[in-house]
């Protein structure tokens, strides 16, 4: 099963760490990849931009209403993510453990399913 997991972090800590923290987070998620390369699991991945640099856009019945900034406010914000597929949800749990530490402070892991996935009832 495929799996995307989210990946939450401080905008305010990740500007404010120390080159040899930012060393650390890129070394840690380079280890992370050669791992799941190797095992085949990670499928995809991707850091994001800071939430300043967002564009929030709302469903209207008149037109669609954007707005400069993240969805909500809060503390943490999605930052990165990775696609990676597993063979049992514990499995993908414990592969998303991997990349909690001092700057991804929280982490889902949402199953992902396609069209045909959604179901008729």
């Amino acid at each position: 099963m495929k799996y995307m997991v989210l990946m939450y972090a401080d905008p305010a800590a990740t500007e404010a760490m120390t080159a040899e923290q930012r060393t650390e987070v890129f070394r840690r998620h380079e280890a992370f990849h050669k791992d799941l390369e190797g095992s085949g699991e990670l499928l995809n991945g991707a850091g994001l931009a800071h939430p300043r640099d967002t564009t929030t856009l709302r469903w209207s019945e008149e037109e669609p209403a954007a707005a400069a900034g993240p969805f909500v406010e809060a503390a943490e914000h999605l930052t990165a993510y990775y696609v990676i597929e597993c063979a049992t949800p514990e499995r993908a749990r414990a592969v998303a453990e991997r990349v909690l530490d001092f700057h991804v402070v929280a982490v889902e892991v949402r199953p992902i399913h396609d069209v045909s996935g959604m179901g008729d009832g």
